[in-house]
């Protein structure tokens, strides 16, 4: 195993060295920052003091060219190749409240959303874990590197994991769950659940804001707030957009709650 110290830290933490420094990081419990986990937010950044790892994404569009210039990389994109001292911020905010880990999953079925998304189904073997509004990394054939996509449903002890996904034109993770490459049947490797913005508790009303595939964390935050007693006195307005009409939907996802049109309204905007 390798060993990841972080300068100013006592805590050490380890590496198969199959995971990038931030998923190891975080599987320990460390409160590494990070947002998108993919290299674009740049929010992971850090300094190498000792050792040598691999950078899959030099280029990463997540650092400056100032970052380059001064040695930062980006722990999403990192491999320890060996023992390492880093410098990098911890944030207690980046706790993960439930650790990330991989799985196998399955897909069980997709189906039509829009013109352009679909919702795909899969399954696993252990329970789905993870808070409303997360994501999770997916594997998929033919693509390199992972792809993010926020889950749709909740939490479930019977391994089902939803996400809304749009068909995006060029796109590789689009070509491998639109193209065939991943069919019924099929089995992937899904790691989290990840991320910062989930759900919750708050003294006031909710505002879901949406377009795209953005409709996936949304719906599963509106299902948490239909589900959680601690949210019954709170309204709940979800707003979805399209360029044009045939770009709307997620309303039935909502009328299946209860308290819709109570306490829990949709708005489509075009």
């Amino acid at each position: 195993m390798i060993k990841i110290r972080i300068k100013g830290h006592e805590e050490s933490f380890h590496s198969n060295g199959d995971d990038s420094l931030l998923r190891a990081g975080l599987r320990a419990g460390f409160g590494l920052p990070y947002e998108c986990s993919t290299g674009s937010c740049g929010t992971c950044k850090f300094e190498l003091l000792d050792g040598e790892v691999a950078d899959l994404w030099p280029d990463a569009p997540g650092l400056t060219e100032r970052d380059k210039r001064k040695g930062r990389k980006l722990a999403c994109q990192n491999h320890p190749l060996s023992d390492c001292t880093i410098k990098m911020r911890i944030d207690p905010a980046a706790v993960p409240r439930i650790i990330p880990r991989r799985q196998v999953v399955r897909l069980v079925e997709s189906r039509k959303l829009t013109h352009d998304m679909q919702e795909f189904h899969f399954a696993g073997e252990a329970a789905a874990e993870f808070l409303p509004g997360q994501y999770a990394l997916l594997d998929l054939p033919g693509v390199n590197g992972l792809r993010a996509y926020s889950m749709a449903n909740l939490a479930n002890e019977s391994g089902d994991w939803q996400f809304h996904i749009k068909n995006m034109p060029d796109g590789a993770g689009s070509q491998a769950l639109f193209g065939g490459a991943v069919t019924p049947g099929s089995e992937i490797e899904l790691d989290g659940p990840y991320g910062l913005a989930y759900l919750r508790e708050a003294p006031r009303d909710i505002v879901c804001i949406a377009g795209g595939s953005g409709l996936s964390p949304m719906v599963s935050v509106a299902r948490g707030v239909a589900a959680d007693a601690a949210f019954s006195a709170r309204q709940l307005h979800f707003f979805y957009g399209g360029r044009q009409p045939r770009d709307i939907c997620g309303e039935d996802f909502l009328r299946s709650l209860p308290g819709y049109s109570e306490r829990i309204h949709y708005h489509a905007s075009i």
